[in-house]
């Protein structure tokens, strides 16, 4: 099946033929636009097929994305596993998923690989080039400040996470304790991310490339109280007033 992924090569070009991954992925794009054909736009697949550098051997997850000319078209998102292979299936309107991407959200680390990295099983109008254009042109535009407020709720999220993953341990609940940790964890490589503009490409990733995979409780303590004091000196104070607050 044709296709040209986000750099121009053929879709098919550098595909592993005995991936299991890839054949399934062809498959449900296949039946989407034959059940949907007048719905789907494009189709592709982000995460580690994306990248081609992944050693899955067929047991790893196929992220497909299908894009629909207007929202509400198409597939019901849904995820399963299918000939032994998990299939998340995202669905988006063309409209609300190039919104998204021009968004600098407290989640941006770990959701712009999705934008800037696909590869197309079926792209005929090149759509997928315009949504990685779209993206960089949406963060070469972004002001220092739109990063650091992103960052400072990512850090509430986190701050809130190590809070009770030490209550929980005090009353030695340890499994909610380490469930709660690993939210922190990741809530803090979120803020680094932000902070250094580095995107990551699944949440794995954004834990082990901060340094964070295997941070303990003082640890990551340590973390969230550096990046509390980089956010004020960035005039994004994590602490305020009662008038700071309702103002925003």
């Amino acid at each position: 099946m044709g296709g040209v992924d986000v750099d121009g090569v053929p879709s098919g070009g550098d595909r592993h033929l005995d991936d299991p991954r890839w054949a399934v992925a062809e498959r449900v794009a296949d039946a989407a636009r034959r059940r949907f054909p007048a719905d789907v736009l494009a189709v592709a697949v982000h995460g580690p097929l994306a990248h081609g550098d992944d050693d899955g051997g067929g047991d790893g997850e196929v992220g497909l994305l299908v894009v629909t000319y207007r929202p509400g078209g198409g597939p019901p998102p849904a995820t399963r596993r299918v000939d032994g292979v998990l299939v998340d299936l995202t669905v988006a309107g063309a409209d609300d998923y190039l919104r998204q991407a021009r968004l600098i959200s407290p989640l941006w680390p770990l959701t712009a690989d999705r934008y800037v990295s696909t590869r197309a099983l079926h792209d005929p109008t090149g759509w997928l080039r315009t949504l990685r254009d779209e993206h960089l042109g949406r963060l070469a535009r972004a002001r220092p400040a739109e990063f650091s407020t992103a960052a400072r709720q990512a850090w509430y999220r986190g701050s809130a996470a190590h809070a009770r993953a030490a209550r929980l341990a005090e009353w030695y609940e340890t499994d909610q304790a380490l469930l709660m940790l690993g939210e922190a964890r990741l809530a803090a490589a979120t803020v680094n991310g932000l902070l250094s503009r580095t995107y990551f490409r699944d949440p794995g990733d954004a834990v082990r490339r901060t340094g964070l995979a295997g941070a303990d409780m003082t640890e990551v303590g340590a973390v969230l109280a550096r990046q509390a004091a980089e956010l004020t000196a960035r005039g994004r104070p994590v602490d305020g007033t009662v008038d700071d607050l309702l103002d925003g």
